[in-house]
């Protein structure tokens, strides 16, 4: 994670170029007098996917162009951009992930925050193939574990494990890049952290493996928002209004996503990078499927977010030294009124 966020301000000085996942199929009323729509650009974490449903429902049914915005959703070039574009005033809205802002503002007072949470909870888990008999933190212990890499995954693997009583020193973390999937089924390692439990868990199990997985916050980490909504300091100090008008029109993208389910797949399978990642029906249906619940739960509305989730994290990252100064919750997300 570090590496990214040292990259963060010279990769924001980059412009996007090759953006895949322009949206092929827009409403009438979203392509009718665009002159007169405020232009919005949206940077995806990654390839459009299950969890970007509600966008290109709000673009394709005309909900943001109901607010007055032409939006532009684009697929990242690089890993920071959703971010870092964000920063360097790129880009207006950026899809991201809550810890890599924590650290960015601690690190680099990096000008963004978080506008709203898309998933209320994790979808990183710890995932083995069923014969593996690995249920809890307890059964890493001398095992072999792939990840990407990340100083999060191994501060996520630690605490879980010291805080049941584990030791963390008996693993051995293999960096896989990439290769999360495959690294399990070739028996190079016993189990992985940074897979999805909407993505990669119902492509394993399509392919014929059965699996077992767990969530780091069932084992005292605190409880994070799986991708949140990003804007610039700048942008929310003058342009809160189109915030807010963007956010109205996610919001009414995903009830439709609620009621109907279907119909908004295939909006997003037509809106597919086929090129660069293309979609399985099979498999985002299932998706579709985990992600709802996780998405606006009986507690959290959708884009929901609170300040003690924000410092449970803060406190969390500060105390695994992922950050050497804790930031004000305030400077990492804030609530708008939409």
């Amino acid at each position: 994670m570090k590496k990214r966020i040292l990259a963060l301000l010279a990769a924001g000085t980059m412009l996007l170029t090759g953006c895949g996942a322009q949206n092929a199929a827009q409403s009438d009323a979203a392509n009718s007098g665009s002159d007169d729509l405020q232009h919005l650009t949206v940077v995806l974490d990654w390839y459009p996917n299950a969890l970007h449903a509600f966008l290109y429902e709000a673009q394709e049914k005309g909900y943001f162009a109901e607010e007055g915005l032409d939006v532009d959703i684009q697929s990242p070039a690089g890993v920071n951009d959703a971010m870092s574009m964000v920063a360097a005033g790129k880009a207006d809205i950026g899809l991201y992930y809550q810890q890599d802002v924590i650290q960015a503002r601690a690190e680099q007072n990096v000008p963004i925050k978080s506008i709203g949470a898309v998933v209320q909870g994790p979808l990183n888990i710890i995932l083995s193939l069923k014969d593996k008999n690995i249920t809890k933190p307890q059964d890493l212990e001398g095992k072999t574990i792939g990840y990407a890499g990340t100083e999060l995954s191994e501060a996520l693997v630690r605490s879980i494990m010291q805080s049941n009583g584990a030791d963390p020193n008996s693993v051995n973390m293999v960096d896989v890049g990439f290769d999360l999937m495959s690294s399990m089924t070739t028996g190079n390692v016993d189990a992985t952290i940074g897979c999805l439990v909407n993505h990669e868990v119902p492509q394993m199990e399509k392919e014929g493996f059965e699996v077992n997985y767990f969530f780091p916050d069932d084992y005292g980490v605190p409880k994070y928002y799986e991708g949140i909504f990003l804007a610039s300091d700048d942008m929310i100090a003058n342009n809160s209004d189109t915030l807010k008008g963007f956010l109205r029109a996610c919001s009414k993208g995903f009830e439709d996503f609620k009621s109907n389910t279907d119909d908004v797949l295939q909006v997003l399978l037509d809106n597919q990078d086929e090129a660069n990642f293309a979609l399985d029906p099979d498999v985002e249906k299932k998706s579709c499927e985990t992600l709802l619940p996780l998405m606006e739960t009986e507690d959290a509305k959708f884009l929901s977010q609170t300040e003690q989730c924000w410092q449970e994290n803060i406190d969390w990252m500060y105390d695994q030294g992922l950050i050497a100064e804790k930031p004000d919750v305030s400077d990492v997300m804030v609530n708008l009124d939409f």
